[in-house]
């Protein structure tokens, strides 16, 4: 594996790890910006959804709820399109405030990974105590697995080109991973951005 593209895994491994929302669920039917829809609906105030869309789009927003409020009324099957047609509005005008592309509402029950589900957790019993040690031991974890794997292939003779090759990528996945881990601790993780490339990664160290 070309070391560049190595070091790019490892830092993009890093920020999943330490918060990115490389994984989002916000589009997800039991994410949260759903959740608040349903709310909404239910009760007939739209200020539970107008907080996750950006002050430009609010009146966008009130007027597919007073649309889907109206519609709810005809019946079980207009209720039902109603809402639907809500959550895809509501989720779409989200994910574009944030700079994120629209790709539909996904089933409820995804696998979005240990990471995003320990978060939802920490908030809701209002203790972070789980996932912090969950971030400490996949933080410490990738670093040694890295740490082990550069000490053995250090020690390569100088006419072994291809064995110094295979160090380098090492180091500079090992420096990239920890770089990543810092920047991602000390700095903020914002919008859906890397929704597009997380695919399998989500799921790495």
């Amino acid at each position: 594996m070309n070391f560049w593209r190595a070091g790019s895994m490892a830092l993009a491994g890093a920020a999943l790890i330490a918060g990115s929302p490389a994984m989002a669920h916000c589009d997800g039917l039991d994410g949260p910006v759903v959740g608040a829809a349903r709310t909404a609906l239910d009760s007939g105030d739209p200020n539970a959804v107008l907080v996750w869309v950006q002050p430009k789009d609010e009146a966008e927003i009130r007027a597919a709820f007073r649309d889907a409020v109206a519609v709810r009324k005809l019946g079980p099957a207009a209720q039902q399109l109603a809402d639907r047609y809500f959550f895809e509005t509501l989720v779409r005008v989200h994910r574009a405030g944030e700079g994120a592309p629209y790709t539909g509402l996904k089933p409820a029950g995804r696998d979005l990974g240990p990471a995003i589900p320990l978060a939802d957790a920490a908030l809701t019993t209002r203790s972070e105590r789980e996932l912090t040690d969950f971030v400490a031991k996949q933080a410490t974890d990738g670093i040694r697995t890295r740490f082990a794997d550069i000490q053995r292939k250090r020690n390569f003779r100088s006419e072994d080109i291809a064995a110094g090759r295979d160090y380098v990528a090492s180091y500079v996945s090992f420096i990239h991973y920890v770089e990543g881990l810092h920047q991602a601790a000390t700095g903020s993780a914002e919008g859906h951005y890397a929704d597009a490339e997380a695919g399998s990664a989500a799921h790495a160290e």
